[in-house]
């Protein structure tokens, strides 16, 4: 099977070595697995920070979001059968999806939204997981709850923000506010239901104290939160929750304890990594927000379609990762 693979880490995206295609051998599916033939994928942050700084000792195939057809399971298999259309975004401890096929755990994918094409749905898993876990488990936020607290979330108009945005005002009745820095970004934003949109360049405080919240309940750091820290700490009120997606370099939790704010990490790879015991929660999930996008109370965030599955494409979707200026998802259909 063709594939799209790294052999060097830290190579600069411009370098044709950083991401090239190979054969592989076609994989055999274990006894909980789903064979997928893979139709589209998307690229994640993940994807260009395991590219430049993990090294590997053989190919190694990127990515973690995929939209295919089942065309084998495993003897223990109970949730798919072959034929299926499926979505999602796998175990980083696992080959990725830029391979025309791929193996996943059934208990962490989901049956394809019907009302999407393989592109936009392929747009969905990674970041859906990451915001629903981040909203509902790690914040602790009850569906149909919040009425009163206000939510921030820094760097809304990425893909994890895109569909946390959706989230937490279509599912909740948290007051949420969304940063963004451009025009265009910040009328993404308000698009997808954001109550308020403010500039994460400007003081953060200054900001909110601008459209009248003088402190949130909940915080969402998505991006820059070792630059963005001690502001959200002030933004936060007393006993308010944080939680964090990113890598920032340290973190000293201490600031935190005058206000007994509590810190959360949200990792979507948790689950798979270690196959806790609820590790079919991203199953469920992901089949609950099939049906809330094919009911119209959801949208996909496909931001831009970069053609074909192909190592010049994925190169030129990892520099535009990279750059810090993509607007919801980057995705890539067909071999």
């Amino acid at each position: 099977m063709k594939a799209i693979v790294y052999t060097e880490h830290g190579l600069p995206i411009e370098d044709p070595r950083s991401l090239h295609e190979i054969e592989l051998p076609k994989p055999t599916p274990g006894p909980r697995d789903l064979l997928v033939k893979i139709r589209a994928i998307a690229v994640n942050p993940v994807d260009t920070k395991v590219r430049a700084g993990s090294p590997t000792t053989a190919p190694r195939v990127l990515g973690w979001d995929a939209v295919g057809t089942v065309e084998a399971v495993g003897g223990q298999v109970t949730l798919f059968r072959p034929g299926d259309e499926v979505y999602y975004a796998g175990s980083i401890t696992r080959p990725g999806s830029y391979a025309e096929y791929g193996l996943v755990d059934e208990r962490i994918a989901g049956h394809k939204p019907k009302s999407l094409d393989d592109a936009h749905a392929a747009a969905l898993p990674l970041t859906t997981i990451t915001a629903w876990e981040l909203l509902f488990d790690r914040l602790g936020v009850p569906e149909g709850g919040g009425d009163g607290d206000s939510l921030l979330i820094v760097g809304a108009a990425g893909g994890v923000g895109s569909m946390l945005v959706q989230l937490a005002s279509k599912l909740t009745r948290l007051n949420v506010i969304g940063t963004a820095s451009r025009p265009e970004t910040q009328q993404w934003v308000h698009d997808l239901g954001a109550h308020a949109v403010i500039d994460h360049t400007k003081p953060l405080t200054e900001e909110l104290q601008r459209i009248g919240i003088p402190q949130v309940r909940y915080v969402a750091s998505l991006t820059h939160t070792d630059r963005h820290y001690r502001q959200l700490i002030d933004a936060l009120a007393p006993q308010g929750k944080l939680a964090l997606i990113d890598d920032p370099e340290t973190l000293d939790a201490m600031p935190l304890k005058r206000k007994a704010i509590s810190l959360h990490w949200e990792l979507m790879f948790t689950r798979p990594i270690f196959e806790t015991p609820d590790m079919i929660r991203q199953h469920e999930l992901l089949e609950r927000v099939a049906a809330l996008i094919d009911d119209g109370t959801l949208r996909t965030t496909l931001g831009e379609h970069f053609g074909a599955i192909n190592a010049d494409n994925l190169r030129r979707a990892h520099a535009l990762q990279e750059s810090g200026r993509a607007r919801g998802k980057i995705v890539l259909e067909g071999f």
